[in-house]
């Protein structure tokens, strides 16, 4: 029989919860700090903080309970290489008693536009043991000051400065087929390509580049990054006619900015020619409807940086040197959906080797009011691509497809067949209209 502690319980249940893991009985097993963010951002391309803020994640060892961080140390270096090695050449913070592991600012040395920022950190635990380093992460530094831009803002000839009308209410394409009456159309999305030659190999080169509404940027013929729909959205300027909307609003915001990304093209560089390129959108910057107010017609903004092996550096701008020519996309706007006519392609315009005598020299276009601004927020991407769970033929001929859930996306055709200029009309069904899309073969086997 067990005798009763003086306290009425049993000497044998004490015993057993000092030996539960994280009460003191052992060792305690510890934390690991992990999933580094810096600004919220995975190791972001491009940011423009002067001093970041820095987060982590610390997970307790298996079986571990009741565990806590009581301190931390932060190394940041120029290289991986530096930081692997311990030399914090930008920020050493040394031990600092704290639980804080969320927005830790930056402390370190002034940091420079286009700098690369490699970083690492430890904690020690409530029993005062450190952990092991984390895996390096990183952030890369965009332009700092508005005098670094040295490149133009560039346009299709074909148009103008000002954006499209905004009518009472524009007609839909369904509407407008319902109705046999023609709508406005805007000009075809404009394809934009600088050719240049590299004598020497390179040891770097970074793109920091925007186009409003929407843009896509190339080199050598293919896409640079997963990224759809970029920009994001932003107040680019003032519109003066906002308040004459159907939403009433004072035009007086704190600050209008336009978001620029940053890519990497080292690897997409050769020796030679090179191609860089890009397809314009009128997304919500020319998007005439009853509820917004364009600001202008698409714009494009690039400036690549080229470093060589003996540290020269040189600058591929957008400027008037550019070339423009009409994409099969004749028709998009934000509201009313995308038409896209294969038999206006033009196979390899991004791409070196590419016959674009007969393309028009770019026009000047009038810089946005906003200030230019790091793309410091998630942008698009596709995450996911769903199968039909059925597909019903109408009595009408036409199709109805279920993909089983509702999405935020579009539609992808493959291997269609038949006669150059057939053309096949997509409305997709939802509670307010979201705009259609068209796909006009160019019968030329499978597409």
């Amino acid at each position: 029989m067990l005798k009763p502690h003086r306290l009425g319980v049993p000497l044998l249940m004490i015993a057993a919860w000092l030996s539960l893991p994280g009460h003191g009985g052992a060792q305690s097993p510890g934390l690991s700090p992990g999933r580094l963010t810096c600004e919220y951002l995975k190791d972001p391309a491009v940011i423009d903080v002067p001093y970041p803020r820095l987060s982590w994640i610390n997970t307790a060892s298996a079986g571990a309970r009741g565990q806590a961080q009581t301190a931390y140390q932060i190394q940041v270096a120029t290289s991986e290489r530096k930081l692997l090695k311990g030399d914090a050449d930008l920020w050493d913070s040394a031990r600092v008693s704290s639980d804080q592991s969320v927005r830790v600012r930056y402390a370190g040395k002034a940091l420079a536009s286009r700098q690369d920022c490699w970083w690492r950190v430890r904690v020690w635990d409530r029993q005062g043991q450190a952990s092991v380093w984390s895996a390096p992460a990183r952030w890369s530094m965009g332009l700092l000051d508005a005098s670094e831009w040295r490149a133009d803002w560039i346009g299709a000839p074909w148009q103008g400065e000002e954006p499209l009308p905004d009518p009472p209410r524009r007609r839909s394409q369904s509407e407008a087929v319902r109705q046999h009456a023609p709508r406005e159309m805007p000009p075809p999305a404009p394809l934009l390509r600088k050719t240049f030659l590299l004598d020497e190999d390179i040891v770097s080169a970074r793109a920091y580049v925007t186009g409003l509404g929407f843009f896509e940027l190339y080199v050598n013929g293919e896409k640079v990054g997963d990224d759809v729909l970029v920009p994001n959205l932003t107040l680019f300027g003032k519109r003066p006619g906002l308040g004459n909307n159907m939403i009433a609003l004072p035009d007086d915001f704190r600050e209008y900015r336009v978001m620029y990304l940053a890519f990497d093209l080292t690897d997409l560089l050769s020796r030679g020619e090179n191609v860089v390129g890009a397809i314009l959108g009128n997304g919500f910057y020319n998007a005439p409807s009853r509820w917004t107010e364009s600001y202008g017609t698409p714009r494009f903004l690039a400036q690549i940086h080229l470093t060589y092996a003996d540290g020269t550096e040189e600058l591929v701008l957008s400027d008037e040197s550019w070339k423009a020519g009409k994409s099969p996309i004749v028709m998009d706007l934000i509201y009313d959906g995308e038409d896209y006519d294969a038999r206006l392609e033009q196979p390899g315009w991004s791409a070196p080797g590419f016959d674009d005598s007969e393309w028009e020299p770019v026009a000047l276009r009038e810089a946005p009011e906003g200030r230019m601004k790091a793309h410091m927020s998630p942008t698009d991407k596709v995450m996911e691509s769903l199968e039909p769970v059925s597909i019903e033929r109408l009595d009408d001929g036409r199709y109805k497809v279920d993909f089983g859930e509702e999405i935020s996306g579009w539609l992808r055709l493959s291997e269609l067949q038949g006669d150059a200029g057939h053309r096949i009309d997509i409305t997709y069904v939802s509670e307010s209209h979201v705009g259609d899309n068209s796909y006009t073969l160019k019968g030329e086997g499978l597409e």
